[in-house]
């Protein structure tokens, strides 16, 4: 039976049922009230570690990290909810976290991190994240990292990982038109950017969650700390989308010229 080390990379972002208002200031860009702003972890990145948690499960000798690089507050905040949800051990870099951050240097710190985990088997090691993310979407930093640490084999926007019987990955990847491609690795190590994957939240687990957290607080205790100045990156403007509606109001109109309108609007649409 084959087993794996699964190190899942996920970031911290505002709870999405706030409003965000980007804001300049003498630090750079950054969200208006951003430290008051509860957090969770970045929703392609639980994806991620409920793939991780089905996959470790499924094989045993299997192992789960969680590699973040977030400030250790907000960090803490989010494991006692996340704890409870799959058995992890944590990876803590403590750095500035959202949307105007450098995926490069975000990624160097991350390496560290990975680097860092005593007995990790690199040649049965995945390395897991979110394909998009909800800070930015950049798309970039679990690139990045995977090259930092040689890890050659990239997927992205998978959305099902299968281990056959002789230890190969078959993985279901998306691709353009609405297909999805079907690869085979015969062994680790990978990287995988997740998608939605198949997978259910898991409900919360009191056990898992004593088990965990005493584990993951001397860890976040222990996080190394990493600036991610940024150097060289410049943002000359940053604006929520804009909101643009058509609307027009007509009254008694037969109902045989709406249906010529909506006939004639679809015939417009590529």
């Amino acid at each position: 039976m084959a087993f794996f080390h699964i190190v899942v990379c996920g970031g911290l972002v505002p709870d999405p049922l706030q409003t965000l208002e980007p804001v300049s200031g003498p630090a750079g860009w950054s969200l208006k009230n951003e430290s008051l702003l509860p957090s969770i972890l970045d929703p392609w990145a639980a994806n991620a570690l409920y793939e991780a948690d089905a996959l470790a499960k499924a094989n045993p000798g299997s192992k789960v990290w969680l590699a973040s690089a977030a400030p250790k507050v907000k960090l803490q905040q989010v494991l006692m909810a996340l704890a409870q949800k799959a058995p992890f051990e944590l990876l803590p870099v403590d750095a500035p976290a959202g949307g105007f951050t450098d995926a490069v240097e975000c990624a160097l710190a991350l390496a560290g991190a990975v680097q860092s985990i005593e007995g990790l088997d690199r040649s049965r090691l995945l390395l897991f994240g979110g394909w998009e993310s909800a800070s930015r979407g950049a798309g970039a930093t679990l690139s990045v990292l995977g090259e930092k640490l040689g890890l050659t084999e990239q997927f992205q926007g998978v959305d099902k990982l299968t281990v056959d019987g002789d230890g190969s990955l078959e993985i279901l990847e998306r691709v353009e038109g609405g297909k999805h491609q079907v690869s085979v690795l015969s062994s680790p190590p990978a990287v995988l950017g997740w998608a939605t994957g198949g997978r259910a939240e898991p409900p919360n687990n009191p056990q898992i969650g004593m088990a965990n957290m005493r584990a993951l607080m001397p860890s976040l205790q222990k996080a190394r700390a990493a600036k991610l100045p940024g150097d060289g990156l410049t943002l000359k403007s940053v604006s929520l989308p804009r909101q643009k509606r058509n609307t027009q109001v007509v009254k008694d109109m037969p109902v045989e010229q709406i249906a010529v309108e909506i006939v004639e609007w679809i015939k417009k649409k590529p």
